[in-house]
Order: C-alpha cells, then structure tokens, then sequence
C-alpha cells in the first residue's frame, strides 16, 4: 500500500510518484506532515482572503505561510519535529484570524474547507489526518495537475519571496495572490480553464518576486560583475555555506572575520562570489565542489562545518564522516543536525558555534584548481550590450541558448555537458542555477573576448536572463520575444524551477524544451494544452535538438 504520495520534483519515482519514500530521501511521515502543513495554511487562506478584502492585513501569517511553502519545497526539510512544531503553530494561527473574521462580521459557517477547521494538537492524530489530505484527495487528474502545477509555482515563489523579505523587501500583492490561490486550488467549482488562468497568473507573480528579490540583492549587495571565482583552497580551516541565502551569507562573512577562518561557496551560493559587497571579505576563498548532489563526496574532503541556508540536502549515508559537521538553519533542517535560529529583528544570527567547530577541523583537502567565470547578470550584460549587439549583427554570435534551471543525479543529466559540447563555436549559453555546472568548467572559449558561458547567478536569477531577452527584442526592434535568436533548453528538478518556467510562459516564451524528463505532475491533457498553446517539449537526443534548434 502507499505510504505517500509526492510527486513535485523531477526524480519522483519512475516519474509518476514516490509513494513509500521519497527518491530525495523524505520519509512517508514527513511527507505527510508537509500535506498536512499546506492543508493547514490553504485553511488560514480561507479567512485572511475576506480579512484583506475588509482592509485587514496580516504580517504574521504573510510569513507564516511564505516560510511553511519554503519549508516543504524538495531537499529543503527532512526534519519531522519541526514539521509536527509548524503544524501545531499553523493551527494556533488559523484560528486567530478565524476569530477576527468572525468579529469583523464574516460568516464563518459559508467557509466549507475543512482546512479552516480541522484541529488537534495530538501528533497521533495529525498523522492520521495527514495520511488523507495529499495530492490524491483531488480525483481528476487534469484538475489535480493544474492545481498541483499552481501549488508547486506557489512554492518556488515562496523561496524568492522569503530571501527578499530576509533584506527588508516585501510586497504585500505578492501575499496576496499567494493566498487567493491556496484558496483557489480548493474550490471544486473552478474549471479546467480556469485553473489554467490560475496557473499563468502565478506565473506572472513569479516575474513580479523574481524582480523584488533582484532588486533587494543588487541594492544591498551592488550588481554582479565578471568574476573570477578561485576553485581551488588556502591553508586555513573553513566553513563551506550552501544553499541560496545572501543575508546569510553576509551575517557569516560578517562573523568570520578576524577569527583565521575561511569561508567557501557550495553549489548555489556560488554566485556570491559575483557581488561586489562580498569581495571586500579576505577570507572568503572562492567556491568549492559543483552541484548540490556531489556533497556527499565533497563536505568529505572539505573537513570543516557546512551551513546549509536552504534547501539542497541529500541525507548522508551511514558510512559518511561528516554528519556532525553539518548546520542548518532558516527553511532547511534535517535530524541530527545543529539548527541555527531566527535573527533578532534588527540583529544578525549568531553563527558563533559553527565558527567555534570551524576552528577545531583541518584545512579543506584541495579537489581542484584553477578559476570559474561568472557574474553576468542583466546589469553586466548591458555593459556589454554594444559587443554583443555588435556580434550577432557581424555573425560572430549566431544564436543564444537559455540552458538555466537545475542539476540532479540522474544519469540522462549528461545531455546538457553533451549539448554544451556539441554546441557550434558561434554560439553563446546563457544559464543560472546549479545546471552551470554541467558545463561551466569546460572550455568553451570565447567570441571576441565573450565567453561562450554567461552565468547570471543562481536559479532566482533566471530573472536575469528573462530581462536580457526583452533587452535583445527592444535592441533589435523585433515584433516578439520569440523571434530573437534565442533557443530555450531548460533543466529542472524542483519547485523553484517550475516557477522560473511559469514565469516564462507568462512573458509569452515559446518552444522550451524541458527536461531531462517531462513533470511527472503533468496530466496527459495538461501536457498536450503546454505543448499546443506554448510549444513546450521534452528533449530528444542531442544531435536532433541542436539541428531543430538551428534550423537545420
């Protein structure tokens, strides 16, 4: 029998769905606490929609909700107490803006989810209700795919909105909408239309959270600027910080210094190397590993503390060392790991214990030399607009490909290295996320001085490469953004991706082709309305998607 049901990342099982533990290493109790949660915070929905309808807006559960989306995003959190904390605290919640609805004259009794009242602080009972209100609760599959499609968008913006909230930028619409569509994913009413519509409108809030959270870290960290990034180590302990938070990232460069201890990037933080505000930090090294899924190999030969702000957490093995050398703190948590708190309003956190642990392990065992190249977010690349605009108008650059999104275990991975390689030398990648590293360690070579890998940054800076796009059609005088010489071949695997690709689709982008597999959470009708209207596709062989690419 299945213990679970989860199917919102791209390694879910034979890519219809985990049902007995998730591929990213969840277990069922934890999976179904997590549907529980959101069963939860559609229930608080139901009352702060009507609340914000009479002019009442609440921070608190803005928040509350923003976080617990983030929380149950793939890799971010395995940790089940804390899952059975959040739910308890959701349902003190929902039943503080249940009575303030009822006291502003709402009528309670026409709220008919039973999200808005469900209630037990028994962790027995909670896990008897969790096991019933998953994804499979909605029994039409096309209803249940577009609903889950808006959901898993839902959830990648939350991770956006949560890092710009973290530097003092929010944008109370964003809340808004976020929960007029927890609510509408609930209403048996809407039709498959309608849903669609749905699905496209978070998309268009998902540009809206990429822009804020680009605003929020170019303003307080400066624009990103061509780096480059040193892969190799110096002889002093370190501490390696992954994830996707940049607040974090300053709180411990912040703390670190004086102390003899190095700070290196893991994965997606790599692009902190790109931002002007962080190279003032001597001790901050540069970048160590690749992807998110080689650390198990990696926090191995690294030797000191790992801070992970988000989510990219592959549960270590029995056999791995470096258990007890992790940290984890903001959405991400795991068993056994040390977990860092909340900053004080107007404070930083406090990572003095894992500076402490820091200062007690060897120096990191080197793994490679040399030096990476990035930092060519949209401002980097407008100042080089002339030369670029330059060599597509020569030939020098026949076409751009849009390779961002994400990296993931599976073999069938190595496409985009294959792709890269097989690329023609008048051509440019243009990336962000963790799928650079497929290729940002090839050489590539340049044109004219431009490096043939442009890397905006991380997953959220995909934002980045939508902006460049709409310069080129601006630049170019060009009717549409689909007739620019830019082809779209795009990796995901979890739900930060699905809002990059909503985001797309909203901007009018057609033709993008998604893989490695097409999602799992997409009905048959479903897919084939993507396919129709958008002309998304999965990838094929890499020969065949070049040539189609080119129009050869």
């Amino acid at each position: 029998m299945s213990k679970m049901f989860c199917y919102q990342c791209q390694e879910t099982a034979k890519n219809s769905g985990c049902t007995i533990q998730g591929v990213c290493g969840k277990t069922s109790d934890v999976a179904n606490l997590q549907d529980l949660l959101m069963f939860l915070c559609k229930g608080i929905s139901h009352f702060t929609v009507p609340l914000r309808e009479m002019g009442i807006e609440n921070p608190e559960v803005n928040k509350f909700i923003t976080d617990s989306l983030f929380m149950t995003i793939t890799n971010a959190n395995f940790d089940r107490e804390r899952f059975v904390e959040r739910i308890k605290g959701a349902i003190k919640l929902r039943d503080a803006v249940r009575d303030q609805f009822a006291a502003k004259g709402g009528k309670v009794e026409d709220i008919r989810f039973e999200g808005a009242f469900w209630s037990s602080d028994d962790v027995a009972a909670m896990e008897e209700k969790a096991a019933t209100v998953g994804v499979l609760t909605t029994e039409n599959e096309d209803v249940r795919s577009l609903r889950e499609l808006t959901v898993y968008g839902l959830k990648g913006m939350a991770a956006y909105g949560e890092h710009a909230f973290n530097l003092g930028y929010e944008d109370n619409a964003i809340y808004a909408f976020m929960q007029k569509a927890l609510v509408d994913v609930t209403n048996d009413k809407l039709t498959a239309e309608e849903l669609t519509a749905l699905v496209l409108e978070t998309g268009a809030h998902g540009v809206k959270v990429m822009a804020l959270l680009d605003k929020a870290n170019t303003s307080t960290y400066g624009n990103p600027e061509i780096t480059k990034v040193n892969i190799g180590v110096r002889n002093n302990p370190g501490i390696l910080i992954s994830g996707h938070d940049l607040r974090d990232m300053e709180d411990l460069l912040k703390q670190t210094e004086g102390t003899g201890v190095d700070v290196y990037t893991h994965s997606e933080m790599l692009p902190a190397n790109y931002y002007p505000a962080f190279k003032k930090y001597k001790h901050f090294v540069g970048n160590y590993g690749s992807s998110w899924w080689r650390q198990i190999q990696e926090f191995e030969s690294f030797n000191g503390p790992v801070l992970f702000t988000t989510n990219c957490i592959v549960p270590p093995r029995p056999t791995t060392t470096y258990a007890n050398r992790i940290y984890t703190t903001g959405a991400s948590g795991f068993p056994g790991f040390i977990h860092i708190g909340e900053r004080p309003q107007g404070g930083s956190k406090d990572f003095s214990q894992i500076i402490e642990h820091a200062k007690r392990c060897a120096p990191p065992t080197e793994i490679e030399k040399g030096e990476i190249v990035g930092g060519f977010a949209h401002a980097q690349v407008f100042a080089l607009a002339d030369k670029v605009v330059e060599a597509v108008k020569s030939g020098a650059i026949r076409k751009f490909f849009v390779m961002a999104g994400c990296d993931g275990r599976m073999k069938d991975r190595s496409y985009y290295t294959e792709f890269a390689q097989a690329l023609p030398k008048d051509t440019v990648i243009l990336t962000a996320g963790c799928a650079k590293y497929r290729y940002n360690k090839l050489q590539l070579g340049d044109i004219g001085g431009i490096p043939r890998v442009l890397d905006a940054g991380q997953c959220n800076d995909s934002y980045s490469l939508a902006v460049i796009a709409l310069k080129l059609k601006e630049i170019f005088n060009a009717n549409d953004v689909n007739d620019l010489p830019i082809a779209y071949n795009i990796a995901w695997y979890e739900q930060k991706a699905v809002i990059v690709l909503l985001a797309l689709l909203s901007l009018g982008v057609k033709n993008i082709h998604l893989g490695p597999t097409l999602p799992g959470f997409l009905s048959p009708n479903v897919a084939n309305v993507l396919v129709k209207n958008f002309g998304i596709a999965p990838i094929g062989t890499v020969d065949d998607d070049i040539k189609l690419f080119l129009g050869e």
